[in-house]
């Protein structure tokens, strides 16, 4: 179980980074990873669980940070996407008006 925490922390962090538009992938991994964490050091893993406990809660924040970050970006590009569509249309009958 310690082991799995372990890897799924890693998972977590690295999805988190290098792909954030799957974060919430890397949430899911994260929070899966401190449950495993919790119940190996239960069953006695101390050392290999914390070290999955504190990648996973990591891995967690991290994925859920750069995945809203990239939401953010994204509805700030559909915004300044639609205000550039607004100008280009208001350009175009402005000059319809000329011919």
């Amino acid at each position: 179980m310690g082991v799995a925490a372990l890897v799924l922390g890693i998972v977590s962090t690295i999805i988190g980074i290098a792909v954030p538009i799957y974060g919430w992938v890397g949430a899911i991994l994260g929070v899966i990873g401190i449950i495993l964490a919790a119940i190996a050091k239960k069953q006695g893993q101390k050392g290999i669980a914390t070290a999955g406990l504190v990648l996973s809660i990591i891995g967690t924040a991290v994925a859920l940070v750069c995945y809203l970050a990239c939401v953010a970006c994204v509805a700030s590009a559909e915004d300044a996407l639609e205000d550039a569509l607004d100008d280009a249309i208001n350009e175009l009958e402005s000059l319809d008006g000329m011919i």
